[in-house]
């Protein structure tokens, strides 16, 4: 409360706060926020060491449209010698809350057009200046303009390398996993390494990685040539990002990388094979149009590129 009020001239608030308007705010707005499953707000302590510097979070969530508002004020003592370095850690952290935890697509910052030293630590952070809404508020007696600065969760397929042994070592072990493998055994460390250098360097395998914007691995999608020319395809998301829609994408990224490779891919057939219990991945190359045959409780998929 103390910080709005002295900074309340970059603010969307109107007046002076109290006690009395804090403790309602809290009461009646925050404290339902917990038990939420997608609140429209998720708000945060920025501490140094155990000292609070400062608070803000996400706000204006959009589960549908994933995007949300960055909000964040710090002890006003800091602001003129701190700003640019407490607001670069600040935009890392959100980023990272907003993009590897909480899989929104885009954030960004509305502000005031008062507050230069903000912008610049928007735009070494990442942030690419949007839009300008010229006198969009009033405010002070006057119209002002607001100025947006936006990232956007940018998703990208690369190719598998020598970094990533351990991080697919860690996926193929776990347990969730390995449940809808074909190969249910634990795979050893030694056994996962000549594997995955045979992969990476194998003419006939096209092995890469789903990153996003921060460099995060997400999962992983690779194509191996069958006798018959066509390619067998095996993908897998990290466990703690699933159940949001990365599977369909990863697929729809897969197909059109191979297009990057005419030469090798163009009149072949992609298959994907998949254990009749593994219902959400049956779902996925189903929305992804694939002819299907069942054989034993294992469906064959397949889709000419």
């Amino acid at each position: 409360m103390k910080w709005r009020n002295e900074q309340i001239y970059h603010l969307r608030q109107s007046k002076t706060l109290t006690a009395e308007d804090q403790s309602y705010y809290f009461d009646h707005v925050i404290s339902s926020l917990f038990d939420q499953q997608q609140p429209n707000q998720v708000l945060f302590s920025y501490l140094d060491g155990e000292n609070c510097i400062g608070y803000g979070g996400l706000v204006h969530i959009n589960w549908v449209d994933k995007n949300a508002e960055i909000s964040f004020i710090m002890n006003t003592s800091l602001e003129n010698q701190h700003f640019d370095y407490h607001w670069k850690i600040y935009l890392n952290l959100i980023t990272r809350l907003a993009f590897d935890d909480l899989n929104l697509h885009k954030i960004y910052t509305y502000a005031f057009d008062l507050r230069p030293a903000l912008y610049q630590a928007l735009e070494k952070s990442g942030f690419t200046r949007e839009a300008e809404l010229k006198e969009h508020c009033f405010f002070g007696r006057e119209f002002i303009d607001v100025v947006v600065h936006s990232k956007i969760n940018n998703l990208k397929l690369r190719k598998a390398n020598d970094e990533d042994l351990v991080k697919t070592y860690e996926w193929v072990n776990n347990e969730s996993v390995r449940k809808y493998s074909f190969s249910k055994g634990e795979v050893s460390f030694e056994h996962h390494r000549a594997w995955f250098y045979a992969k990476i360097k194998s003419d006939v395998t096209f092995y890469f990685i789903l990153e996003n914007c921060l460099n995060t691995p997400l999962g992983s999608v690779r194509v191996d040539q069958d006798d018959s020319g066509n390619w067998l395809i095996s993908y897998l998301i990290d466990p703690q990002y699933h159940g949001k829609g990365l599977g369909i994408l990863i697929l729809k990224m897969l197909v059109k990388k191979l297009k990057e490779y005419p030469e090798r891919f163009q009149g072949k057939t992609l298959i994907g094979k998949v254990i009749g219990d593994n219902v959400a991945s049956v779902k996925i190359f189903r929305k992804l149009k694939y002819s299907e045959v069942n054989l034993n409780n294992t469906y064959i998929f397949s889709q000419d590129l």
